[in-house]
């Protein structure tokens, strides 16, 4: 069997994708066929961290900005609450198919889930257990793109998978925009400059200094996660270019 390419993976899935069609919640189809697209990577010996967003349910920013009321640093906390309950879905649903799961959380819950503690994290993944990084960095101000960037770091993960609803990263919205061109890759400063917003500049900054590479791809096509672990050319690989 060919060597696969990445080891040890970081998975960062937006709470948006979640929602299947709808403007909130958690789609029972989607959370499922999330689940069984890891289980696939899972199945071939690959360590697997997941950093989940939680927009389905609440977004901190957006809530602070329309003029809620809600102060800043309270909407963001908020937010990370959100991620903790799709933790616990994500967890639920791969637990279902025989996938053994831990939550770990930025804020402590004890009742809830395990704190954020890196070498346990370590010693999970050691012992293939999918780890499921929730409530961002417990931090307000910052994003779980930036919290992604940050625990692919101090796991060692090979690559950051960024799922999608599109092909990749392209010069424009393709779902608006019927000439939006594909970028097969990108340097981290590409995305940088051309103000892609594939993910906040931060968490972009972070991969830059560290080199390490981050793959955008479609998740909601039936193997593609596969795919990409295999090394097939999938998505947009932003790097060293």
């Amino acid at each position: 069997m060919k060597e696969l390419p990445y080891k040890r993976i970081l998975l960062k899935v937006s709470g948006e994708a979640l929602s299947g069609g709808e403007k909130c919640g958690i789609d029972s189809e989607i959370i499922h066929f999330v689940s069984h697209e890891i289980s696939s990577v899972a199945d071939l010996g690959v360590e697997i961290a997941v950093v989940i967003g939680g927009g389905n349910i609440f977004r901190g920013f957006n809530s602070y900005s329309n003029g809620l009321g809600i102060e800043r640093s309270s909407a963001d906390y908020m937010g990370m609450l959100a991620t903790v309950i799709n933790a616990l879905a994500l967890q639920a649903s791969l637990e279902d198919i025989g996938i053994i799961s831990r939550v770990q959380t930025a804020i402590t819950m004890q009742q809830v889930a395990e704190p954020y503690i890196r070498r346990r994290a370590l010693r999970h993944l050691e012992k293939k257990r999918v780890v499921i990084f929730a409530a961002g960095t417990g931090n307000p101000y910052f994003t779980t793109d930036t919290a992604a960037s940050l625990r692919a770091m101090e796991i060692h993960a090979n690559v950051i998978l960024k799922a999608t609803r599109i092909n990749g990263v392209y010069d424009m919205d393709p779902l608006v925009y019927k000439n939006a061109v594909k970028y097969s890759e990108l340097s981290y400063i590409d995305v940088l400059s051309k103000n892609l917003k594939v993910m906040d500049s931060t968490s972009i900054s972070m991969c830059m200094d560290n080199s390490l590479p981050i793959i955008v791809f479609n998740l909601l096509i039936p193997g593609n996660l596969l795919r990409v672990v295999k090394g097939e050319p999938i998505g947009t690989i932003i790097g060293n270019i």
